[in-house]
């Protein structure tokens, strides 16, 4: 596997929020939106591709910025259940579509993703170079000393 930089992680964060706007808040009703998703539900087979592609694109993202086993479940529980809606509606008319017209999770498996981001302390180095060198106890403390932080992940390994 290529090597990432915390630049890679910041553009990973940087994409998901334009695929979460452009899915599930393109237009903005007050509190309320829609995007992309939504409205694509309409139309058969367009919708499924577009709901489905987009479930896997997010997904890949999240392994790119290697997502804890916690944040992936959640997505996959968010994206499934948005896709599974796509493609039922197109079997059943009016109630799945919607369902997904109104349930937004492309916008909620992205924020999982972006807090997972937000709240991990990347280090640019392997695991075994940083504890030989004795930096693991450092990267440690700095995690522990933000609050926010709650996972440390060496980009090299």
């Amino acid at each position: 596997m290529a090597k990432r930089s915390i630049g890679d992680i910041e553009k990973i964060w940087s994409n998901v929020e334009g695929i979460k706007k452009l899915s599930d808040q393109a237009v903005g009703f007050g509190p309320f939106g829609v995007g992309l998703d939504g409205l694509l539900t309409w139309i058969p087979v367009v919708g499924t591709v577009y709901s489905v592609g987009t479930a896997g694109w997010l997904l890949l993202q999240a392994s790119r910025a290697r997502a804890s086993p916690g944040t992936m479940f959640r997505m996959i529980g968010y994206l499934g259940f948005d896709s599974a809606t796509t493609v039922v509606g197109e079997a059943i008319p009016f109630g799945p579509d919607l369902i997904d017209f109104f349930f937004r999770g492309h916008l909620m498996a992205a924020n999982a993703l972006q807090k997972d981001i937000e709240t991990t302390h990347w280090v640019e180095a392997g695991s075994a170079e940083a504890r030989a060198s004795g930096e693991h106890e450092r990267h440690l403390a700095a995690m522990r000393a933000d609050p926010q932080k709650r996972r440390l992940v060496y980009l090299h390994d």
